[in-house]
This record gives C-alpha cells, sequence and structure tokens, in this order.
C-alpha cells in the first residue's frame, strides 16, 4: 500500500486503507437491506465517481436489486462549480418507486439535492440518499444523506473512484491532498 502519490501538481497522502472503507460499505449494505427489503428499489450509481462505491455496495446485497446509473457534473479540478450539468440521465421505470442513489462524496449537497429534486418531480415515488463519503462541514444545502459510509472533514480526496481532474480513480485506497492551495 502507497503512504503517497503524486498526481499531475499535487501530492496525497494515505487516508483511508481499503479495508476500512470496504468494512463501512459493508455495514451500510446491511443497513439499506434491512430498510427496503421488500421495497423493490432502483439503485442509481452516480458516475463516474460511485462506480467503485456501487459495484462494492451491490455485491454485499441480493442479486435481485436492480441497479442503474446516471451522470451529473458540477466539478472542475478541486472545486465544484455549482452549475449541475446531467450528463446521462436516470434510465428505467422511476414512478412511484424507491429510488437509492449512490453517491461517492457529498460536500456542497447542490448536485445531490438537484438530482434528488428532479427525480421527486420526475414521479419517484421516495428518493433516498447513500454516499460512501460525506463531509457536513462543506454542505450549502439542506441535505441530510440517508445512508453514510464515512464522515470526513473538509480535505480534497482521491481513490475508491474519487479524481482529480481524471487522475486517481482506480486507487483501492483512499488519499487526501497534503498542502492544498
Amino acid at each position: 500500500m502507497e503512504e503517497k502519490i503524486r498526481l499531475k501538481d499535487k501530492d496525497f497522502e494515505l487516508f483511508i486503507p481499503e479495508s476500512q472503507m470496504v468494512a463501512a460499505i459493508k455495514k451500510m449494505a446491511g443497513i439499506i437491506w434491512r430498510d427496503t427489503e421488500g421495497k423493490n428499489p432502483l439503485f442509481v450509481g452516480i458516475l463516474n465517481g460511485a462506480y467503485m462505491f456501487t459495484a462494492e455496495l451491490m455485491s454485499h446485497l441480493p442479486p435481485a436489486c436492480e441497479l442503474t446509473f446516471a451522470a451529473y457534473s458540477s466539478y472542475r479540478g478541486t472545486q465544484s462549480e455549482g452549475v449541475v450539468q446531467e450528463v446521462m440521465p436516470v434510465r428505467g421505470n422511476i414512478n412511484n418507486r424507491l429510488i437509492i442513489l449512490l453517491e461517492d462524496v457529498v460536500d456542497t449537497g447542490l448536485t445531490m439535492q438537484y438530482v434528488m429534486r428532479k427525480l421527486q418531480q420526475s414521479g419517484a415515488g421516495r428518493v433516498c440518499l447513500a454516499t460512501m463519503l460525506f463531509k457536513p462541514g462543506s454542505l450549502k444545502c439542506d441535505l441530510k444523506p440517508d445512508y453514510v459510509g464515512m464522515e470526513i472533514a473538509d480535505d480534497f480526496v482521491v481513490g475508491f473512484g474519487l479524481d482529480y481532474d481524471g487522475l486517481g480513480r482506480s486507487s483501492r485506497n483512499i488519499y487526501k491532498v497534503q498542502n492544498p492551495r
């Protein structure tokens, strides 16, 4: 396991080892399954960042769970631009259905607030949010995830699907930026 990595112009140090992340996600999967058993939820992995979280979470749920993907963007570099772009909408029937969004990290909350409202306005029965990482100190709206893997400080992190300008996603560990400028 690498203690440090360099991506473009930034150095990152080990923050959350894979074993801790996997244990938190497995625990979350058990809680989600308990809460949704018999309710036929549609799980929606939010691309690109949540692909590893989604795969890990779904591996701890029964095979009969339905999964689709959607993509939204509001980031450039290390900062959210605040404008949400729908890159790929949710596919599948959402009418009167329990939707569980699977997000990599909730920081400002603005993207997920937008997506949740859009789905509710489009006829979803109930929309829940499961996030691998939650930065409560960064929230800029009234949003509370239903399921949280881990709460972290407002550090910029990469790995386990999270990226810095497209780099770092494939690491199984999570790293935080050193000496942010």
